[in-house]
C-alpha cells in the first residue's frame, strides 16, 4: 500500500469497515510512513474536534464553506 491508497482508505480505517486484508496493508503502512501515521493521527483529533461540536453551534457561513471544500472529496 502506498500513501495515496492509506490517505482514500483513512475513513474505511477509522470506521472499522476495512475488510482484513487491507486492514493488515494498511497497519504495515502505518508502521514505516511517519508521514502517513501523522496524517491519521491529525485526521482523528480533526473528527474528534468536530464531533464534539454537535454541528449546531458552528457559524452557519464557517458550515457552509466546510461542507463546499468536501462536497466532492474522494
Amino acid at each position: 500500500m502506498d500513501c495515496r491508497d492509506l490517505v482514500e482508505l483513512v475513513t474505511a480505517y477509522l470506521d472499522g469497515s476495512l475488510d482484513p486484508d487491507t486492514r493488515a496493508r494498511f497497519d504495515l503502512h502505518l508502521l514505516d510512513c511517519d508521514g502517513c501515521d501523522n496524517y491519521l493521527q491529525q485526521f482523528r483529533v480533526t473528527v474528534n474536534t468536530l464531533g464534539k461540536t454537535g454541528g449546531d453551534d458552528v457559524d452557519p457561513a464557517f458550515r457552509s464553506r466546510l461542507l463546499e471544500a468536501f462536497r466532492d472529496w474522494r
